[in-house]
C-alpha cells in the first residue's frame, strides 16, 4: 500500500484510495453493516472526499446522488455511525463498511434499510445456543446451571438485570443531558446490561419451553392490530 494512497486516523481504520475503482461519476457503493450482529443497514455512495472524511473522523460520510454533496450520517437526525472497519471487494469497486449505529440506521426510524424484519432484535441465533447449552452438563455451562436451579432463580436473575439495566439508562440520560465525555461510556454500559436482561430473559422463556418466535409472533399480532396499552392508552 502506496503511502500516498493510505489514510490512517486516530481510529485506526486505514484503505488504500488509490487502489479503488470509481465509476465514471467517481462514485463507488457502501454497503453498511452491523458491527455487532452483522446485520446490513443500508446502502449508499461515496467519492474520494466522503472516504476520506470517514478515514479522518471515524464516522461514516457518504455522497448525495440527489443532492450532489457530501453529507455526514446523523448530521442532522444524531443517528450518526461510528465506523470499526473498512474494507473494498476483490473488485475494488464496492466497499463494505462496518459500523456501530447510534440509533435507527434508516430515515423511517427503523433499524435497517432493509425492513420489514419479523424478529427485528434477530435474537434467534441466541435461542437456538441457549438451547443447545440446556442439554449439557451443568459443571460445562452457565445456562445449564442456570437452568438446573429452577425457575425461581432464573426469573431472581431477570429481575436483577432488569434493575441494572433501568439504572444504567438513568445514568446514560443523565450523562446525555449533562452533556458529559462520559455519555458513550455510559452508553456502553447500558448495551452490556441490557444484553445480559436479554439473555437472562431467554434462559426464562427457555425454563419455560417457550420459544422465541411466539414472543414475535404477538408483538407483530399487537402491531398489526392496533393494540393499544392500557397503561398509557396508546397504540404500541
Amino acid at each position: 500500500m502506496s503511502d500516498a494512497g493510505a489514510i490512517r486516523s486516530e481510529t485506526e481504520l486505514e484503505l488504500d484510495l488509490e487502489g479503488l475503482r470509481f465509476d465514471d461519476r467517481g462514485l463507488l457503493p457502501v454497503v453498511v453493516q452491523h458491527a455487532v450482529t452483522g446485520r446490513v443497514l443500508m446502502v449508499a455512495w461515496a467519492d474520494r472526499e466522503a472516504l476520506e472524511k470517514t478515514l479522518a473522523t471515524g464516522r461514516a460520510h457518504f455522497f448525495s446522488r440527489s443532492r450532489q454533496q457530501l453529507w455526514r450520517k446523523g448530521e442532522t437526525s444524531g443517528n450518526e455511525l461510528r465506523v470499526v472497519g473498512l474494507r473494498a471487494d476483490c473488485d475494488a469497486d464496492t466497499l463494505l463498511l462496518k459500523a456501530r449505529p447510534l440509533g435507527p440506521t434508516c430515515h423511517l426510524g427503523t433499524t435497517s434499510c432493509f425492513e420489514p424484519d419479523p424478529c427485528a432484535l434477530e435474537l434467534g441465533w441466541l435461542a437456538a445456543v441457549l438451547g443447545q447449552r440446556a442439554g449439557q452438563p451443568p459443571e460445562e455451562s452457565y445456562t445449564a446451571r442456570l437452568l438446573q436451579r429452577g425457575v425461581d432463580r432464573v426469573a431472581q436473575k431477570v429481575g436483577e438485570e432488569a434493575t441494572e439495566t433501568v439504572v444504567a439508562a438513568l445514568r446514560a440520560d443523565s450523562e446525555s443531558r449533562l452533556g458529559s465525555d462520559g455519555l458513550e461510556a455510559a452508553r456502553d454500559a447500558l448495551v452490556g446490561e441490557s444484553a445480559d436482561l436479554l439473555y437472562h430473559l431467554l434462559v426464562l422463556l427457555q425454563s419455560q419451553r417457550v420459544d422465541l418466535s411466539e414472543v414475535a409472533a404477538e408483538l407483530e399480532r399487537r402491531h398489526h392490530g392496533g393494540h393499544r396499552d392500557e397503561a398509557e392508552g396508546g397504540e404500541r
